[in-house]
């Protein structure tokens, strides 16, 4: 047997258009009603599928917002009973990409409930129900497609570092407090005054994963970087941003019939703008350049990634829910007492004020951790050869991570937020203490303030046990 035959997996990957029609709502805003009225480059569900051992697991990456745990768990039920899939196998993440619609309501606990959102607003909740079943139906044929592909596949890992591209986006003030974006305060071509310093790192690895078939060609290549895709807010266009552009950029690299997916970290406090930079530019397509040259340094350096073991596990944390208080709870019924309405902030009622739109979702929030004080969080975490992959919901901050990639005992460690389920910002508690935009209670940050300690932890916990002697699943 060659060193080749010893180290391979078989694998298959695909790509389906998942591009909203016209009219359909674009996610990524707070109250603000974005119907598509032009798309400048598509949408794609992209799947990869892995086997060894007699075992799969699905990797599943899309161009979209958000998705919810129903319509995540739909996809995973579905590719269970169409194709053979474990749904613990089956990873769902989207990529948070701001100038795209989301699959579900995340604005609500209940995506049923409509008590205090107007039924003539539906995009209130976040959601577009219309844009449901473009998704799914996206991701199931991205993922069938991909199973019947399944070739023999030789695995190889690298990576890359790039400090151009993604930053951390909170900075502590002079006054003390911390705030998210505050370059966005000030006339354009200018850095804020008040910036006394950047509240924590970013992480500038670009990961790398190829595929090569038995005829030398990569047929899929999956791609890892940390960074909000926040091109294209809050306008009326689509676009896949920087992760469809870097996707471009690799096949271009690798060839027409190799299939890149984009795998984005905890990103939770990391966006592409740098706020120290006066002449910032504001371009998706350089920094998918960007990512791409680095990918191209990265190529040329890979390595196998060991012996061709599969495995994953799964574990659902039951992670403690903010408790809005008293002060916050008399707050927002004062306010939607005042304004049963939404409140407008333009005459077209295309825009409400995000106070109001908090106020729900906060007294959403207390009503539900009077029923259920924990929220059921998925934690998945896959090993494909000496290489690990950790998927959770929601946006953690980018500090766990880097614990995490230092502390793990995989060779690489990519990380894959906003899979699976929504459940908003995860800070740190430095984040919680310093306050800002990402803290505030309601449906962008419900999680209690220990929960990033204890996410991480979990991982860490099931990396071990993963990457333990003779642990093959």
């Amino acid at each position: 047997m060659t060193v080749q035959e010893e180290t391979a997996f078989r694998a298959g990957a695909a790509a389906a258009d998942i591009t909203p029609r016209p009219g359909m709502q674009i996610a990524g805003d707070i109250g603000r009603y974005r119907p598509v009225e032009e798309v400048r480059d598509p949408l794609f569900a992209r799947a990869l599928v892995v086997q060894s051992g007699g075992r799969s697991a699905c990797w599943l990456s899309m161009d979209i917002l958000a998705i919810t745990r129903r319509w995540a768990d739909e996809i995973r039920r579905q590719a269970s009973l169409r194709f053979g899939l474990e749904r613990d196998a089956v990873m769902v993440h989207v990529l948070q990409n701001h100038a795209a619609p989301s699959a579900g309501h995340f604005f609500v606990f209940d995506e049923d409930d409509w008590a205090r959102f107007p039924r003539e607003y539906p995009w209130l909740l976040g959601g577009d129900e219309a844009y449901n079943a473009v998704c799914v139906d996206g991701a199931l044929s991205a993922i069938g497609r991909a199973v019947a592909s399944l070739r023999t596949a030789f695995v190889h890992a690298g990576h890359e570092v790039d400090g151009r591209v993604a930053f951390n986006r909170r900075f502590v003030m002079r006054d003390g407090t911390g705030q998210a974006e505050p370059g966005l305060k000030v006339p354009e071509g200018q850095t804020n005054p008040d910036i006394l310093y950047c509240e924590g790192p970013s992480d500038p690895e670009v990961g790398v994963l190829t595929f090569t078939g038995e005829d030398g060609r990569v047929f899929a290549a999956l791609l890892h970087h940390t960074c909000h895709p926040c091109h294209g807010y809050p306008e009326r266009w689509v676009s896949a941003g920087w992760p469809g552009a870097w996707c471009n950029g690799v096949r271009d690299l690798l060839g027409p019939d190799c299939v890149p997916l984009v795998v984005n970290g905890f990103c939770g406090n990391i966006h592409h703008r740098n706020h120290l930079d006066p002449s910032y530019r504001d371009d998706h397509l350089d920094m998918g350049r960007k990512l791409t040259e680095t990918t191209a340094r990265a190529l040329s350096r890979m390595a196998p990634v060991g012996a061709p073991v599969l495995g994953w596990r799964v574990r659902t944390l039951q992670v403690p829910l903010r408790t809005p208080t008293s002060r916050e709870e008399a707050d927002a019924r004062r306010l939607l007492a005042r304004h049963p309405e939404p409140l407008w902030t333009d005459d077209s009622r295309t825009a409400v004020d995000w106070d109001w739109v908090y106020a729900v979702t906060r007294l959403d929030l207390a009503e539900h951790v009077r029923r259920t004080p924990r929220f059921e969080y998925p934690v998945q975490v896959f090993r494909l050869g000496g290489v690990a992959l950790a998927a959770v919901p929601g946006e953690p901050f980018v500090q766990e991570q880097l614990r995490i990639k230092q502390a793990s005992p995989a060779q690489l460690t990519f990380m894959a937020h906003m899979s699976n389920a929504y459940v908003g910002y995860i800070p740190t508690t430095e984040a919680f203490r310093n306050g800002g935009y990402e803290t505030r209670t309601g449906a962008g940050s419900k999680l209690a303030p220990e929960a990033l300690e204890m996410i991480g932890d979990s991982i860490l916990e099931m990396l071990g046990e993963l990457f333990a002697e003779g642990a093959p699943g």
